[in-house]
C-alpha cells in the first residue's frame, strides 16, 4: 500500500497513463472537486516537462504546478495558482493563465468544470509570436476601449469589491474637476474622497465621511439586478449618479451632469403652470357651450373635442383622446353609436369630402335614433378644421311640420292642390320619354247630405276615412290628393297599359261605395270618376286636369258610381269590356262555354296519340268570341280560376270515354297556377272522372316560370307527384328557357308555331327547331310541333326528329261530340288517322 499524503488523499506512484486521453492531440488532465490530479496524457506530461516522480494520483495543482521545469519568477507559483483555481472554481466558473518557462516556451493552461464534480485542465504550447500578437491585440483593445469611454458624453468608473478604482474616462474627472493626471487605476474609494474634497467639492464635508457615505450607499445595492440613481449637488452643479454592481466586474457607476436639465425643467414648469391655467380657462369655456365641438388637424387628428360631441355620439374616453382620427371617430358613430339615416358607407363618404374640399360646408344629419344635427364646418389656416354639432331635433321637426301643413290637407293629412299640381308638372317631363300617366278626378256621390242631415262633424269624420280608403288603393308611386271639399284627384303615374286607370277606378267605386259606420251611423256615399291619360288626352296638367273634369261631368250624368275616360274610343272600348266582363261572369252558369279538341299525332307511330282540349265561347249575341278577346279580361279579372277549374274537369270527365291510350292535354293560366287551390282542382277533377293521372297532360308557359320562382317550381313538383305528366309551351319566346328545363324536368317541349311557321323561310328557323329537337332529345322530353300547316313543315319536322305535331294540317279543333264519334268506331283512331291523313295529302307518310 503507498503511503497516505499528509491531506489525506492517497498518493500513486506507478499510475498508467489514461488510453482514453491519449487520443486527444492537446495535453490534457482530469482533477476532482478538491483539485487533486485524477489522470493525464503524455502531451500533458511533455508540455509541463513534469517528472513521473510527481505525477501521481492525488496530487495537488501546486505540487504539479511546483513540480513542472522552471517558470520565470514574476510567475505565480504553484500555491498562488491553486488558490486563484478554487476561487474561480468555487463560482463555477472556467480561467485561463499562461505558465512561462525559462526557456522561453509558453504553456496556455485552461481550467473548466468536468462532470460529475471534477475538473478538467486543456494546456497547449503558445509560439512566440502568438504571445506577441496576443499582447498586440490586447493593447488595441485597450486603446479602442480607452477611445470609446472618452467619447462617452457621461463620466464612467469601475470599481472593485475591494472599492477600489479599477477603469474610468476623461469625463469622470471632468464633471468632478479633479485633475487628470492625479487619478490612476487602483486608487481607493477614499482616495478619490481626499482628492474631490480638496478640489471643492462637497463644502463643509469631510473626506472620511463622504467615503462611509459611498461605502453604505453601495452595501445598500449588493443586488446586481438594481440599478440606483443619486443626484447630489456639487459646485454649484447637479451630478446624477447611476450604480450598478457587476458580478464580474464589481461597481459600475455612470455620472451625468444635469444642471442645464434642471434648469431647462424649471423654466418649463412655469411655462406649463401658465399654459395649464390657460387650459383650464379654455376648458371651462368649451364644455360649457350647447354645441358639441371638436378641431382636428391637418392629418384629420383629434386636437380637441368638449363633453356635449363625446355625449351626442356616445364616443368612449379612448376616442376623444387628443391624436384620434377622424376615420376611426366616423366608423364608431356609425358601427356602434347612433347611424345616420340612410347608406352609411355614403354618409362616411360625405364628411370625408368636406374635409377634403377645404371649404365652409353645414350640413343636416338625420340619426337612426330621430335626432337631427346641424354640423358646421370650418377649415383652419393650418389644413385643420373647427366643427360644432348641435342638436336641432326640435327645431327641425317645427320646420317639418310648418311646411308639411303647407303642401297638405290638415284634415285628411293628404297632398293639397299644390302639391299635386307639382306631381303633374314633374310627370310631364315623362311625356317626351313615352311614359304614360292617369289622372283621375273623383268626387263624392251624396256627401252633402251627409253634412246636411248629421252635421259637418260627422261629414269630416267621412272625409277621413275616404283619405284612408284612398291611400290603400293606390301604389306608392301615386298621388292621392284633396283639392277642397269632397273633391280628390289621384295622379297614377308610369302606367303599363290605360286599361290599369280603369282598373285603379274600379277598385276606388267599389270601396268608396262600401258603408261607412261612425258614431253609430251606418254611412253609404258612393263615388264618380273621370280619368284623362297622358299624352292622348293631354300633354299638360291644366289639360288633363279640365279634360278629367269633363269626364267625371259624364259620368255623373250617366247615373253615378261609375267611372270614365275623356277619349270616347277608348271609352266605348272599355265599356265593351265591361260588358263582356259581365258576361263571362255568367257564361259558365248559362253553359256558353264549350270545349274543342285538337288531335296530336305522334309521328313515329303515325297515329293519334292524344288530344289538347280548347275553350271556345258561344255568346248568345255576338256569336263565337276569340279566346284572344276574352281570356285577358278573364285573367285580369280574376275569372279565369273559375273558368280554369271547369276546362279541367270537362277535360277529364271526356277524356274518361276515350281509349285507355289517348291523353289530354289542358293549359294553365298564370294566375291560375297562383291559385293555391290549383292542386285541389286537379286531384278532385281525376277522382270525379275515374281518369287515370298519366293520360292528364298540363301545359305552362316560360312567362309563368319567370315570376316567383321560389312557389313556382315546388307546385310543378307537387303536380307531378299526382302523377300528371308536365310539359312546357310555346318553348322559346321566353327568355330563360334553358336554365328552367334545368330546374324541372319537363314531360314534353311544345315548339310555338312562329318558329315552325318559319321552317320554310330560311336556314335561320330550321335551325332553332333542330336545336329544340336536339335538346329535348338529350333531356329525355318528347317534342311537339304546333301549328303545320303544309306538308312542307310537316316534312321538316319530321326529318328533324320531332316527336309529335298538331296543326289544322291534319286536323282542326273538333267538337268533343265528333271524337267520341270516331272513337266510337271499331276501326278506331287508326282509320281516323288515315282519314285526317288522306285529307291533309300525307298519305304517303302514313302505313297501309
Amino acid at each position: 500500500m503507498p503511503p497516505p499524503a499528509e491531506n489525506g488523499h492517497e498518493l500513486s506512484s506507478a499510475p498508467p497513463i489514461s488510453p482514453f486521453l491519449e487520443r486527444i492531440g492537446a495535453g490534457v488532465s482530469t482533477w476532482d472537486k478538491d483539485l487533486r490530479l485524477v489522470a493525464w496524457n503524455r502531451a500533458f506530461r511533455d508540455l509541463l516537462v513534469l517528472p513521473d516522480i510527481v505525477l501521481k494520483v492525488g496530487a495537488s495543482l501546486a505540487e504539479i504546478v511546483d513540480g513542472g521545469a522552471p517558470g520565470f519568477g514574476d510567475r505565480p507559483d504553484g500555491q498562488q495558482i491553486e488558490s486563484l483555481g478554487r476561487k474561480r472554481l468555487a463560482a463555477d466558473r472556467r480561467f485561463t493563465f499562461d505558465r512561462r518557462f525559462a526557456d522561453g516556451r509558453c504553456v496556455s493552461l485552461t481550467f473548466a468544470p468536468f462532470a460529475p464534480d471534477g475538473w478538467i485542465v486543456v494546456c497547449h504550447a503558445v509560439t512566440r509570436g502568438e504571445i506577441e500578437e496576443n499582447q498586440n491585440e490586447l493593447q488595441r483593445q485597450n486603446a479602442r476601449l480607452d477611445a470609446a469611454l472618452d467619447s462617452m458624453p457621461g463620466g464612467f468608473s469601475i470599481w472593485d469589491d475591494d472599492l477600489r478604482l479599477v477603469l474610468f474616462n476623461s469625463r469622470y474627472a471632468e464633471i468632478y474637476g479633479m485633475p487628470r493626471d492625479q487619478l490612476r487605476v487602483g486608487m481607493s474609494l477614499l482616495d478619490i474622497c481626499e482628492l474631490t474634497v480638496a478640489v471643492g467639492n462637497h463644502p463643509g464635508v469631510m473626506p472620511d465621511e463622504l467615503f462611509r457615505r459611498y461605502r453604505d450607499r453601495l452595501r445598500q445595492n449588493m443586488d446586481p439586478a438594481i440599478t440606483r440613481r443619486y443626484e447630489k449637488a456639487i459646485r454649484r452643479r447637479t451630478i446624477r449618479s447611476s450604480y450598478t454592481r457587476d458580478p464580474r466586474l464589481g461597481w459600475v457607476v455612470t455620472h451625468e451632469d444635469i444642471t442645464d436639465d434642471i434648469r431647462r425643467i424649471e423654466e418649463l414648469g412655469a411655462r406649463e403652470a401658465a399654459l395649464a391655467q390657460q387650459n383650464m380657462r379654455l376648458d371651462a369655456a368649451v364644455n360649457n357651450i350647447s354645441q358639441g365641438l371638436c378641431m382636428f388637424d391637418a392629418d384629420r387628428r383629434l386636437v380637441i373635442c368638449n363633453r356635449n360631441y363625446a355625449t351626442l355620439y356616445g364616443l368612449p374616453a379612448e376616442l376623444v383622446r387628443p391624436g384620434t382620427h377622424l376615420a376611426d371617430i366616423l366608423k364608431h358613430r356609425i358601427a356602434n353609436g347612433v347611424p345616420p339615416l340612410g347608406d352609411k358607407q355614403a354618409y362616411l363618404q360625405r364628411r370625408l369630402d368636406v374635409v377634403a374640399a377645404g371649404k365652409p360646408e353645414i350640413d343636416t344629419v338625420e340619426l337612426r335614433d330621430g335626432r337631427v344635427i346641424s354640423i358646421r364646418h370650418l377649415p383652419t389656416a393650418d389644413g385643420g378644421w373647427v366643427a360644432t354639432h348641435e342638436d336641432v331635433t326640435e327645431q327641425h321637426g317645427d320646420e317639418l311640420r310648418i311646411r308639411h301643413l303647407a303642401r297638405h290637407d290638415p284634415l285628411t293629412d293628404l297632398p293639397n292642390r299644390l302639391v299635386f299640381r307639382e306631381s303633374m308638372t314633374a310627370a310631364e317631363d315623362g311625356i317626351a320619354d313615352g311614359r304614360t300617366f292617369a289622372v283621375l278626378a273623383i268626387d263624392l256621390d251624396r256627401f252633402k247630405s251627409v253634412n246636411d242631415t248629421l252635421g259637418h262633424a260627422v261629414g269630416d269624420a267621412v272625409l277621413k276615412m275616404v283619405a284612408d280608403r284612398l291611400k290603400a288603393a293606390v301604389r306608392d308611386s301615386d298621388v292621392a290628393a284633396r283639392l277642397g271639399g269632397d273633391e280628390f284627384a289621384i295622379l297614377s303615374s308610369a302606367l303599363a297599359h290605360p286599361e290599369d286607370a280603369a282598373v285603379l277606378a274600379e277598385r276606388i267605386v267599389r270601396q268608396i261605395g262600401e258603408p261607412f259606420v261612425y258614431d253609430g251611423h251606418n254611412i253609404e256615399i258612393g263615388a264618380s270618376i273621370g280619368i284623362a291619360v297622358a299624352p292622348g288626352d293631354g300633354r299638360n296638367a291644366d289639360t288633363l286636369l279640365k279634360n278629367a273634369d269633363l269626364a267625371l261631368y259624364r259620368a255623373k250624368t250617366e247615373g253615378r258610381g261609375a267611372y270614365h275616360f275623356f277619349e270616347q274610343d277608348m271609352d266605348a272600348a272599355l265599356q265593351r269590356r265591361r260588358v263582356l266582363e259581365t258576361g263571362l261572369r255568367q257564361a259558365i252558369a248559362r253553359n256558353e262555354l264549350r270545349l274543342v279538341f285538337q288531335p296530336v299525332f305522334n309521328l313515329a307511330d303515325n297515329r293519334v296519340s292524344g288530344l289538347e282540349a280548347l275553350v271556345r265561347w258561344y255568346h248568345p249575341e255576338r256569336g263565337t268570341i276569340s279566346p284572344a278577346e276574352f281570356i285577358p279580361i278573364a285573367e285580369r279579372s280574376g275569372l279565369i280560376i273559375p273558368i280554369g277549374e271547369w276546362v279541367l274537369r270537362q277535360a277529364c270527365a271526356a277524356a274518361a270515354s276515350w281509349p285507355d291510350d289517348i291523353t289530354v292535354s289542358v293549359n294553365l293560366s298564370a294566375v291560375q297556377f297562383r291559385s293555391r287551390g290549383l292542386l285541389q282542382h286537379v286531384r278532385s277533377a281525376l277522382q270525379d272522372s275515374g281518369l287515370r293521372p298519366q293520360r292528364l297532360e298540363l301545359e305552362v308557359t316560360e312567362s309563368l316560370l319567370l315570376a316567383e320562382v321560389e312557389f313556382t317550381l315546388p307546385t310543378l313538383h307537387q303536380l307531378r307527384g299526382l302523377g300528371v305528366r308536365v310539359s312546357m309551351d310555346d318553348f322559346g319566346t321566353g327568355y330563360s328557357s334553358l336554365s328552367y328545363l334545368r330546374s324541372f324536368p319537363f314531360d314534353k317541349v311544345k315548339i310555338d308555331q312562329s318558329f315552325v311557321r318559319d321552317l320554310a323561310s330560311g336556314e335561320g328557323g330550321r335551325a332553332i327547331v333542330s336545336a329544340v329537337i336536339g335538346l329535348g332529345r338529350s333531356l329525355g322530353m318528347s317534342t311537339t310541333a304546333e301549328g303545320v300547316e303544309t306538308e312542307d313543315q310537316l316534312d321538316l319536322v319530321r326529318d328533324q326528329g320531332c316527336t309529335e305535331v298538331q296543326g289544322f294540317l291534319l286536323s282542326p279543333p273538333l267538337p268533343a261530340s265528333a271524337v267520341d264519334k270516331l272513337f266510337a268506331k271499331a276501326t278506331g283512331t287508326h282509320e281516323w288517322t288515315r282519314t285526317l291523313a288522306r285529307r291533309s295529302g300525307a298519305t304517303r307518310r302514313l302505313p297501309n
